[in-house]
């Protein structure tokens, strides 16, 4: 369940009903989880807690809230970190604009009720919510707010998160103290760019992401990716695994190689070839200097090669006798031919 996604005064909402209903549905949601961290995603959420993701760029963080949102039914806020990032694009800020519209239509009450007009004036009504006031202000759906690679900002940004992440509320000068609605699901996500502070790290639930493993994203393929052919699905997932153990300067992410998928497709190829490098190249070397090792043609040849032995090792460690649970001797006889 996503207990505690959507609190109110009177009553809990309950969103999954278990941590099995929560993997069949983020399952749903083409989201693949591994039994540890469906566990703690499920514990955040009972007991409303944030969750604090780090790993590389590209390992499935961020994916994860989308999944959670999806899965659930919530609304997802999404507040991307950047450097020097305002407490104002975070909460929000005063309507100027809208204040002075209002001070205009009430001219008449200026001298009359002047107190009384300066005190609406700094109402939410007059006030553009930023997402982190917005996550905690819903009322009839759940919500997830995903805090996006905090580890671009500075240790005054991460403190003003400490008030909303434990006491579920927001102060803001002038508005007053805003409690939450509704206590949302939080993911906080680190390319840990840089080591984030202790008191954050007291208040969240964490997971360490790295890379999936060939089996896992060839898993990952066969329901984020239309490619019917098993073989390809296993050639790709293992080209990945060869890339990123090549010391690339921007390994591929898991996302870049469901693009690779995709135009394999639409080209009609069924195997990855050393003869498709300078087609393959825009779409796998994101930086020169990966281009260029990509570009040498001993180079690229042993990748391919390399994506051919982990497909095979990965069909023979399913063969019947060996294989996991699922996995018909027909397929494996595809994957393997």
């Amino acid at each position: 369940m996503l207990q505690g996604v959507l609190f109110t005064a009177e009553e809990q909402m309950t969103v999954f009903s278990s941590a099995q209903e929560l993997s069949e549905k983020l399952r749903a949601a083409r989201y693949i989880i591994d039994p540890i961290t469906l566990s703690v995603v499920y514990l955040a959420a009972r007991m409303q807690k944030p969750l604090l993701i780090e790993g590389p760029p590209g390992c499935g963080k961020t994916e994860l809230a989308y999944a959670v949102a999806e899965a659930s039914g919530a609304v997802l806020e999404r507040l991307q970190c950047y450097v020097g990032i305002s407490e104002e694009k975070a909460i929000g800020k005063f309507d100027e604009a809208l204040q002075k519209l209002f001070l205009e239509t009430q001219g008449q009450k200026l001298e009359k009720d002047w107190q009384e007009v300066r005190l609406r004036l700094h109402t939410l009504d007059f006030f553009a919510e930023g997402p982190l006031l917005r996550a905690l202000r819903y009322q009839n759906r759940p919500c997830v707010l995903l805090i996006d690679e905090i580890d671009k900002v500075d240790h005054g940004f991460e403190a003003l998160l400490l008030e909303i992440l434990s006491a579920w509320q927001v102060t803001v000068p002038k508005l007053g103290t805003i409690k939450a609605i509704a206590v949302p699901f939080v993911v906080l996500s680190s390319n840990e760019e840089r080591r984030l502070g202790d008191p954050l790290r007291r208040r969240c639930f964490y997971l360490r992401f790295e890379y999936p493993t060939v089996e896992r994203e060839t898993e990952i393929l066969s329901v984020r990716s239309r490619s019917e052919s098993l073989r390809l699905r296993g050639q790709l997932a293992g080209l990945a695994h060869a890339l990123r153990g090549w010391n690339m300067e921007k390994p591929p992410s898991i996302a870049e190689m469901l693009d690779l998928a995709q135009a394999l497709e639409i080209l009609g190829s069924e195997e990855i070839s050393h003869e498709q490098r300078d087609l393959l190249l825009p779409l796998l070397g994101k930086t020169e200097s990966d281009r260029k090792r990509l570009m040498l043609r001993s180079g690229f040849e042993g990748l391919v090669a390399d994506s051919k032995r982990y497909r095979d090792e990965l069909a023979i460690s399913r063969a019947p006798g060996r294989r996991g649970p699922g996995k018909a001797p027909a397929e494996l006889a595809e994957v393997v031919a």
